[in-house]
């Protein structure tokens, strides 16, 4: 693909474009023949071909777009709804993870901060941080918030994960124990900069039993005052959460989303669309079990397990579609094989194989991530008053959700960046 040459967009000087598709982040049709004007901090007009830009919008004495692009594709820059930014993700070797994690928490750091702009290259312009125990989420957020920021994605971070003493969640996050109360646990979280407070309710799947097979690790009411705290702080909360069990938990303890999510039933889909509770239901780190067996070292009873739970994952994911549910997208990159950024990308590909139309992944990306979410800053959409960070590409992700990892030009303040064949993804 031969780049396009699009001029930057600054303070002073605005950038119109006119492209033959628009995908906004949250409507269900694309919108033809779109013209989109913007300045470095944000965008300007968005309209059709009845409705070119007003003269007022536009540079002095400009009568054409700087760029006219039919076949080409602008959609709002995407958002990676959870990852652990601390952990290097396409490392598929068991020890030399181990031996990462190892590392101090300024070199945890330092790593995490080269994945930055590799990571908008590729697209990526926001990431929901889903926790660790160091402080390099929380770090990475304030950088983000700096005056003299480098390139990189807007940064949202719980800090430490909440769980109990010897249960799951230890490598991420402190426990709930350490505190007097969950007030004073939540508070904490607050006081060291948490953007929003992640909670640990469950444990993780047995591979082995194609289940999860320990008890929940927090009580309906632990979750309940975890959330009230976190709301008296004006913050959402995010609940890891698999097995039915442990999600009914979550469920009936008010948190605003479900991530991952495996074994929901169809009954707590209903409640979580009643009650606005969203779902990330994370596919890549299962898949990627079952895309490098051989290195993990499962027979073949493992994998039946590991493609059973994926089946019925897909089938709950097409269900809670249908339901209206908010879906939101979230790799859990970090985790095993889960590189960012890239594994972000194949997240949105195996959420459309499960069966959800391109257009509804592209939003659970993008808008709805926003709107659900609730950022700091507008972005995610492509409409007057958002950012000026998107997608052009002459790759349609509504033909199919996987061009979206084809070259393409990420527009990121206005400035344009080439994602082409050889991105750069060491380390990620």
């Amino acid at each position: 693909m031969q780049s396009l040459s699009i001029p930057a967009a600054t303070s002073d000087r605005r950038v119109w474009l006119r492209v033959g598709t628009l995908l906004d982040g949250v409507s269900t049709q694309p919108l033809r023949d779109a013209h989109v004007v913007y300045d470095r901090k944000q965008i300007l007009f968005v309209g059709d071909a009845k409705t070119p830009p007003p003269p007022e919008l536009l540079n002095p004495n400009q009568r054409e777009p700087d760029l006219h692009a039919p076949d080409y594709t602008l959609l709002p820059g995407l958002i990676e709804a959870h990852a652990h930014l601390f952990l290097e993700g396409g490392e598929l070797n068991l020890d030399k993870r181990a031996a990462y994690l190892k590392q101090t928490p300024l070199e945890l750091l330092e790593s995490a901060r080269g994945r930055l702009e590799k990571i908008v290259r590729l697209g990526i312009i926001a990431v929901r941080d889903a926790g660790d125990k160091d402080g390099v989420g929380l770090c990475l957020s304030k950088l983000y918030m700096s005056a003299d920021r480098p390139l990189m994605p807007y940064v949202d971070s719980p800090g430490a994960a909440i769980h109990h003493k010897g249960r799951y969640g230890s490598f991420m996050g402190d426990p709930l124990e350490n505190f007097p109360s969950a007030h004073a646990c939540v508070e904490s979280r607050v006081k060291a900069g948490a953007d929003r407070i992640k909670l640990i309710p469950t444990g993780i799947i047995n591979f082995k039993q194609g289940a999860v097979t320990t008890e929940p690790q927090m009580t309906t009411q632990e979750i309940s005052e975890l959330v009230a705290a976190a709301k008296s702080f004006g913050k959402q909360t995010f609940a890891h959460a698999s097995g039915d069990a442990g999600i009914e938990r979550v469920i009936e303890g008010g948190a605003d989303s479900v991530e991952h999510g495996f074994f929901v039933r169809e009954d707590q889909l209903a409640r979580m669309r009643d009650r606005q509770i969203a779902w990330v239901p994370t596919f890549a780190p299962v898949q990627e079990q079952v895309d490098h067996a051989d290195i993990m070292g499962w027979d073949a009873t493992i994998i039946s397990n590991l493609q059973r739970i994926l089946d019925q994952h897909a089938a709950s994911l097409v269900k809670a579609h249908e339901m209206g549910v908010q879906i939101i997208a979230g790799s859990d990159a970090g985790s095993v094989g889960v590189a960012h950024a890239t594994g972000f990308l194949r997240e949105l590909e195996l959420m459309e194989a499960a069966g959800v139309p391109s257009w509804a992944v592209i939003n659970s990306a993008t808008g709805n991530s926003a709107n659900r979410l609730g950022y700091k800053e507008k972005f995610g959409c492509i409409k007057s008053g958002y950012q000026s960070r998107f997608i052009l590409t002459q790759h349609s992700p509504l033909e199919r959700v996987a061009n979206l990892a084809r070259p393409k030009q990420v527009i990121f303040d206005g400035v344009v960046y080439d994602s082409g064949e050889n991105a750069d993804t060491a380390g990620l």
